[in-house]
């Protein structure tokens, strides 16, 4: 076996593989001004929007209806708010959807956006472009989440308590639409070079199965790869975690002739429906540590396996059914809602890949146990201890990183020379070296500049099995022993400076 190749990973490599701590910000570009009032964003197809604009285009023209979309996606996210996502909630991401519309009118051709109504969405992308850059300049990273497809409805309610979801499949030239709208969204983020987005989804909280998704995940995933074979795409888990892991395995398998786009599987996690009605709340509480147990067999040995997954908690929440609340005393909600919300957090920071609160800057959530900002400021939600770092708390524990390196290394090598031959010591010892460092390149990516604003934190390799899977791609020859041996040294390199540093 090659080494593989252990160039320091770039700012593309940490914005994508960190670990995700950040939160939904509902459909800024899927819905105009309207939304701002009193309607529920519980139903995110395009019926509702066409609507409003051909209401409005009637009502008030072309011009002045584009000139109100336009302005209410250029103030829908402000720098403020940037600001207190990084700073106050210390989130590095957010989720952000779109449809095919928002990519103007050529996309709308053949739907019923086309015409005047698709007029409205000329400057919709610039308008994304230009959010995608201030989110880069906080050093928040952006996953463009693609929702809508034309032809299918679909029908949800966020919160849970109603499971109304509902599928039509489009027709064959809407999924070739939806497939264009994918190979557009992956075209853009490789011209413009936009190392802050982390992945593109192609499907949300949807049945997979029932429209045979997985044939367009393969055309997707070919077209994707043809032309950023670096750039994640996320699929939904579709409500069967289990199917999905092995589906996106299957996908992540290596070594390949070229390149393969890694796949990241998005689940979301809500406690209020369905058997958690009638448990109280310290019983949903104690479900939460058993939370993706599914990846217990199908992680932590990329090289045996030829393959590797990583998931990613798209939406959650601190929300119960009022059934579950009305088993506690109204006195003990604060502390509930609060075990609830930080046990949650360090069950995803173990686990998962990342996670996304449900939601800010969303109309129509019921109550503030889905609202980031309240969760917040009530304790309940918290970013991962590595995120909330001052800056010259990191310098120090680089620097004691760099001193103790040599000790720390010459520890682990010795304790697995009795264990291995001298070729997979060697393997071992390159593995650890390339873990160390990496983990300490992350760390220390925004202190040293590599990511851009002046936030407090560090960041820590999230899909590590992505990360290994990228990693030994890079070399043309496997052995598996040897590999199997590098592997192992790169995860203790990882855990090994996380010890010294107390994350």
């Amino acid at each position: 076996m090659s080494t593989p190749h252990a160039s320091p990973p770039l700012v593309d490599d940490i914005f994508r593989y960190r670990y995700q701590h950040g939160t939904n910000v509902g459909p800024i570009f899927m819905h105009g001004p309207w939304l701002d009032n009193d309607a529920f964003e519980m139903n995110l197809n395009s019926t509702r929007e066409l609507e409003e604009i051909k209401r409005s285009i009637e009502t008030k023209g072309l011009d002045e209806t584009r000139s109100d979309w336009e302005s209410h996606w250029r103030t829908a996210l402000t720098d403020d708010d940037l600001v207190w996502l990084r700073t106050v909630a210390k989130c590095n991401s957010i989720r952000l959807p779109v449809g095919f519309f928002t990519f103007g009118p050529v996309f709308c051709m053949g739907t019923p956006f086309e015409g005047e109504p698709s007029q409205v969405y000329n400057n919709c992308w610039n308008t994304v472009r230009h959010l995608l850059r201030k989110c880069y300049d906080h050093g928040i990273g952006v996953l463009i989440d693609f929702q809508t497809i034309p032809g299918r409805s679909q029908g949800r309610d966020r919160t849970g308590s109603n499971e109304t979801t509902v599928d039509a499949c489009p027709s064959s030239s809407n999924w070739s639409l939806a497939r264009d709208c994918v190979a557009f969204i992956v075209q853009e983020v490789t011209f413009h070079a936009m190392s802050e987005v982390i992945g593109v989804q192609i499907s949300s909280d949807t049945d997979w199965k029932t429209c045979d998704l997985e044939k367009w995940y393969d055309e997707v995933f070919e077209i994707a790869s043809s032309i950023n074979p670096s750039l994640p795409m996320f699929i939904s888990d579709g409500g069967d975690l289990s199917a999905a892991l092995d589906l996106a395995m299957s996908k992540n398998q290596f070594p390949t002739r070229v390149g393969r786009s890694p796949i990241v599987v998005d689940t979301h996690r809500y406690y209020t429906a369905g058997k958690y009605r009638s448990m109280d709340p310290l019983s949903v509480i104690q479900q939460i540590p058993s939370e993706l147990a599914e990846l217990e067999t199908r992680q932590k040995n990329v090289v045996a396996q030829g393959t590797a997954v990583d998931v990613y908690v798209g939406e959650y929440s601190c929300a119960m059914h009022p059934q579950s609340w009305s088993c506690a005393k109204a006195s003990e909600y604060p502390s509930l809602m609060r075990t609830f919300g930080q046990a949650q957090g360090k069950q995803w920071a173990s686990k998962a890949c990342g996670s996304a609160f449900c939601g800010f800057k969303m109309h129509g959530l019921g109550g503030d146990a889905w609202k980031l900002e309240q969760q917040v400021d009530a304790g309940n939600i918290s970013a991962p201890v590595w995120l909330a770092l001052p800056q010259t708390r990191i310098q120090k524990l680089l620097q004691q990183a760099e001193a103790q390196r040599e000790h720390v290394r010459g520890g682990s090598l010795s304790h697995e020379s009795s264990l291995l031959s001298s070729s997979e010591c060697h393997h071992y010892e390159v593995g650890w070296d390339t873990g160390f460092r990496d983990a300490l390149t992350f760390f220390g990516a925004v202190s040293h500049g590599i990511i851009p604003g002046s936030g407090e934190g560090g960041d820590t390799i999230g899909a590590l099995e992505l990360w290994i899977r990228k990693r030994i791609s890079r070399t043309n020859s496997l052995d598996k022993q040897l590999g199997m041996a590098w592997e192992k040294g790169l995860r203790k390199g990882v855990d090994d400076f996380y010890k010294i540093v107390g994350i």
